[in-house]
């Protein structure tokens, strides 16, 4: 059993339209406490607002602890639990980015089913809307400056 802190990470992206503006949302749980997160960009997908949320939250603990990540996105948990795949090519800046800070914890990832009553599942997706509906969202540089190719490959995942 590991000595890290347990810590529970449900996770959220949406998009207005795909692609479109997206938000994301994280709700981090550990013991009693609780911390939500949110943000968002101005053009994205939701692929990319998923692997965000995780991303945000990840970034977001500040010592190496045992972490659950939840999601409804099967995108993110099965890509995040082969931790190197083919589906790694598209957004590849962002996979890379999960994975370094994968390397900081502890981390396992678990599906939830969406919208089946899920409580903090529920919390994320509200969360993640409003953020996608906030005004003057930032750039998603990632996306609006790849080069062409990559967003013909993108259809293929999003």
């Amino acid at each position: 059993m590991s000595e890290l802190t347990p810590i529970t990470i449900y996770v959220k992206g949406a998009c207005v339209e795909n692609p479109g503006p997206g938000g994301y949302a994280a709700v981090l749980i550990s013991g009693e406490r609780r911390k939500e997160i949110i943000g968002g960009c101005r053009l994205t997908t939701n692929n990319r607002m998923e692997l965000w949320a995780a991303i945000a939250a990840l970034e977001a603990l500040t010592w190496p602890c045992h972490v659950t990540v939840r999601s409804d996105s099967r995108y993110l948990v099965d890509g995040g639990n082969q931790r190197q795949s083919q589906r790694w090519q598209v957004n590849r800046d962002l996979w890379d980015r999960l994975r370094d800070i994968c390397e900081k914890h502890e981390v396992e990832f678990g599906w939830v089913r969406g919208h089946a009553g899920d409580l903090e599942n529920e919390r994320c997706h509200l969360l993640a809307q409003a953020a996608a509906r906030r005004e003057e969202l930032p750039e998603d540089t990632g996306y609006e400056t790849k080069p062409a190719q990559d967003s013909q490959q993108l259809l293929l995942f999003d």
